[in-house]
Protein backbone atom coordinates (compact mmCIF):
# COMPACT_ATOMS: atom_id res chain seq x y z
CA UNK A 1 0.00 0.00 0.00
CA UNK A 2 1.53 3.46 -1.17
CA UNK A 3 0.92 5.71 1.50
CA UNK A 4 1.82 9.62 0.54
CA UNK A 5 3.11 11.87 2.83
CA UNK A 6 0.43 13.50 4.87
CA UNK A 7 1.42 16.62 6.84
CA UNK A 8 -0.74 20.08 8.17
CA UNK A 9 0.76 23.21 9.76
CA UNK A 10 -0.48 22.17 12.82
CA UNK A 11 1.55 19.17 13.39
CA UNK A 12 4.36 20.49 14.24
CA UNK A 13 2.91 21.80 17.42
CA UNK A 14 0.80 18.43 18.21
CA UNK A 15 3.86 16.68 18.14
CA UNK A 16 5.63 19.26 20.57
CA UNK A 17 2.89 18.91 22.80
CA UNK A 18 3.28 15.09 22.76
CA UNK A 19 6.53 15.45 23.63
CA UNK A 20 5.76 17.23 25.94
CA UNK A 21 3.25 15.10 27.57
CA UNK A 22 6.01 12.03 27.26
CA UNK A 23 8.66 13.98 29.15
CA UNK A 24 5.40 14.85 31.68
CA UNK A 25 4.83 10.59 31.52
CA UNK A 26 8.33 9.78 32.54
CA UNK A 27 8.19 12.13 35.79
CA UNK A 28 5.00 10.63 36.84
CA UNK A 29 6.92 6.91 36.60
CA UNK A 30 9.24 8.34 38.83
CA UNK A 31 6.84 9.62 41.34
CA UNK A 32 5.10 6.61 41.34
CA UNK A 33 8.46 4.73 41.74
CA UNK A 34 9.91 7.00 44.47
CA UNK A 35 6.77 6.82 46.70
CA UNK A 36 5.08 10.59 45.66
CA UNK A 37 1.67 10.75 47.10
CA UNK A 38 -0.93 8.99 45.40
CA UNK A 39 -2.84 12.90 45.19
CA UNK A 40 0.30 14.21 43.34
CA UNK A 41 0.19 11.58 40.88
CA UNK A 42 -3.37 11.82 40.15
CA UNK A 43 -3.03 15.58 39.54
CA UNK A 44 0.06 14.87 37.02
CA UNK A 45 -1.82 12.18 35.58
CA UNK A 46 -4.91 14.53 34.77
CA UNK A 47 -2.30 17.04 33.11
CA UNK A 48 -1.01 14.33 31.18
CA UNK A 49 -4.34 12.93 29.78
CA UNK A 50 -5.56 16.30 29.07
CA UNK A 51 -2.98 17.08 26.94
CA UNK A 52 -2.98 14.27 24.98
CA UNK A 53 -6.50 14.67 24.62
CA UNK A 54 -6.11 18.26 23.43
CA UNK A 55 -3.41 16.89 20.87
CA UNK A 56 -6.08 14.58 19.85
CA UNK A 57 -8.59 17.14 19.07
CA UNK A 58 -6.36 19.32 17.49
CA UNK A 59 -5.58 16.58 15.12
CA UNK A 60 -9.41 15.31 14.35
CA UNK A 61 -10.59 19.06 13.74
CA UNK A 62 -7.57 20.05 11.62
CA UNK A 63 -8.02 16.82 9.64
CA UNK A 64 -11.47 18.08 9.01
CA UNK A 65 -11.06 21.29 8.13
CA UNK A 66 -8.07 20.39 5.84
CA UNK A 67 -9.06 16.61 4.42
CA UNK A 68 -13.16 16.77 4.27
CA UNK A 69 -12.13 19.81 2.39
CA UNK A 70 -10.45 18.37 -0.45
CA UNK A 71 -12.49 16.09 -0.46
CA UNK A 72 -15.47 17.71 -0.80
CA UNK A 73 -14.90 20.40 -2.93
CA UNK A 74 -16.18 24.24 -3.50
CA UNK A 75 -20.30 23.97 -2.34
CA UNK A 76 -23.28 26.28 -2.15
CA UNK A 77 -23.56 28.00 0.86
CA UNK A 78 -26.82 25.86 1.29
CA UNK A 79 -25.24 22.15 0.64
CA UNK A 80 -22.55 23.10 3.41
CA UNK A 81 -24.75 23.20 6.78
CA UNK A 82 -24.57 19.26 7.43
CA UNK A 83 -20.65 19.69 6.63
CA UNK A 84 -20.27 22.39 8.69
CA UNK A 85 -22.41 21.66 11.52
CA UNK A 86 -20.24 18.00 11.33
CA UNK A 87 -17.34 20.15 12.18
CA UNK A 88 -18.57 22.20 14.31
CA UNK A 89 -19.82 19.00 16.67
CA UNK A 90 -16.11 17.85 16.67
CA UNK A 91 -14.87 20.37 18.85
CA UNK A 92 -17.23 18.32 21.67
CA UNK A 93 -15.31 15.49 21.37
Amino acid sequence: MNKQLHLHETHPEIVKRLKRADGHLKGIIEMIETGRPCIDVAQQLHAVEKAIGQAKKTLIQDHLDHCLEDVVGPLPRDQRRSIDEFKLITKYL
